[in-house]
């Protein structure tokens, strides 16, 4: 089977598709074979060696994929062979083959494509927390989402819309539209405007409830300048250190601005402003399986009850992987980009 290995820190050219032995599952683990996996900013950031989670070169990236049970381990349950399934993985998911515990495999809903399928586990889990379990959202509140046209964005959306929550979301004036379509009450275009001018003219200069925000450095103090008194910002992201194709010393330097540009909550001041911050990092979740079981539980009830939605922007053959980070990084995409195995 072939997997897509990150070969050493750098461009495109570091990700290589390799010939290795099929898998074999072991004790309560199960066989995927794997039809589509998610792309996530994580794993540019892996290649450019500005993700610290992730494992040593060479390594094999993704964290989400779905597919079809095709064998068990010998603790695990054979009777899900043939299954239709999505699932969260601790890494190696972008091949063709992967094996899972299997706790964190999930059916797949019929009414999901394997692309689709393969775009829930990350983006939603991730919305999830952010909006619902840390956020508190509620339908009386306003959120602001920053990079809402990117697949988490929109699985925030999705979300905010069932709660009732009014939404403002940043992006470039071209996914104004179909942001609309999805439900933004209020976009803001970030290029071409101040995001933080804007939003206080929209909300009469009181700000919001909520933010989520994946930017990271100085953007977190203006986040946390446009809440609301007892709002709450959420951080899961620093993608403003993600500046160009490729990692080394000047990845490194990016990096090191943003983190001097980022702000110090410290709690007096907390309690001074009736505010609150917290972060989110899903990759730092594993030892709460059952957590992840229940949120997930509750997110394919709303594949099935029609208000999750995962929104794939496209598709790219596993040997097209480069072709998939560029698309990525350039910001191209409204939603999720996947990869697909034949």
């Amino acid at each position: 089977m072939k997997q897509l290995v990150n070969t050493a820190h750098g461009s495109y050219d570091v990700l290589e598709l390799q010939e290795v032995p099929d898998l074999i599952p072991d004790g309560n683990e199960l066989l995927i074979q794997v039809k589509a996996a998610g792309l996530n900013f994580a794993d540019i950031l892996a290649r450019k060696g500005q993700y610290p989670d992730a494992p040593s070169k060479p390594c094999v990236m993704g964290y989400e994929v779905s597919g079809i049970v095709i064998a068990a381990g010998p603790n695990a349950d054979s009777s899900r062979i043939g299954e239709e399934v999505l699932a969260m993985c601790k890494f190696k998911g972008q091949a063709e083959q992967v094996v899972v515990p299997q706790n964190l495999v999930y059916k797949k809903p019929e009414k999901l494509s394997f692309e689709e399928a393969a775009a829930l586990p990350v983006t939603y889990l991730t919305a999830w927390m952010l909006l619902h379990v840390m956020g508190g959202l509620k339908a009386e509140e306003s959120i602001l989402i920053h990079n809402a046209g990117g697949g988490v964005g929109l699985a925030q959306i999705d979300i905010a819309n069932h709660i009732g929550a009014t939404i403002y979301g940043t992006a470039s004036a071209r996914k104004h539209d179909f942001l609309k379509e999805k439900g933004v009450h209020h976009c803001i275009d970030y290029r071409n405007n101040d995001w933080l001018t804007e939003l206080k003219k929209l909300t009469d200069d009181r700000g919001v409830e909520l933010i989520t925000d994946p930017l990271g450095g100085k953007e977190w103090k203006q986040s946390y300048q446009a809440l609301r008194s007892t709002g709450r910002l959420g951080m899961f992201g620093v993608s403003t250190a993600s500046d160009g194709d490729k990692g080394g010393l000047k990845g490194t330097v990016n990096l090191l601005k943003a983190v001097v540009g980022m702000p110090l909550f410290h709690p007096l001041s907390l309690m001074s402003n009736n505010k609150a911050t917290f972060g989110v990092n899903l990759g730092h979740m594993w030892h709460e399986a059952d957590k992840a079981k229940q949120w997930m539980t509750d997110l394919l009830k709303g594949v099935e009850e029609g208000w999750i939605k995962p929104h794939v922007d496209c598709s790219f053959p596993l040997a097209r992987t480069a072709d998939a980070h560029r698309y990525l990084e350039e910001r191209k995409n409204i939603g999720k980009v996947v990869l697909v195995c034949n």
